[in-house]
């Protein structure tokens, strides 16, 4: 299930929530009870399950590729 950080406009405090995403924008309450709170842009890391490409035979010469 994804998480979801807010930050609250009251305190100031940052908190996640786990909700499907079916439920993404519904607003979340602070855990000190406010309200006033806002969705966060969060950064996703995807690591592994690709490979390198070969190498190309040649080089290149000036931005141009020299076979």
């Amino acid at each position: 299930m994804p998480r979801y950080d807010y930050r609250c406009r009251a305190c100031g405090a940052t908190f996640e929530v786990s909700r499907p995403m079916a439920e993404a924008s519904a607003p979340a309450a602070c855990p000190d009870g406010h309200d006033d709170t806002v969705k966060l842009l969060s950064t996703v890391a995807v690591t592994g399950g690709t490979t390198a490409a070969p190498p190309r035979s040649g080089g290149c010469c000036g931005g141009g590729c020299c076979g």
